[in-house]
């Protein structure tokens, strides 16, 4: 899961930025409290409003579409 998170964080900002890592560390705090179904819409959401063109933001969306189909197995917080 967390390859996902830092493959979206890159589409975003640069590898080597801060900036991608206090985004990766945020949603996966989120997602450690059990939060990943709220995670992923925010994701897509932040790649449709810069509109990212589908090759761009595919990263972003298969990150979402694995915390959405695992949602049920990332219950972390119990």
């Amino acid at each position: 899961m967390i390859e996902y998170l830092w493959k979206a964080a890159f589409v975003f900002y640069y590898q080597t930025s801060t900036q991608a890592e206090a985004w990766e560390s945020k949603r996966l705090q989120l997602i450690l409290e059990g939060q990943s179904s709220s995670v992923a819409p925010g994701m897509r959401r932040s790649a449709t409003l810069p509109k990212l063109t589908p090759l761009e933001r595919k990263p972003v969306d298969t990150c979402a579409r694995y915390l959405l189909n695992n949602a049920k197995y990332l219950k972390y917080d119990d």
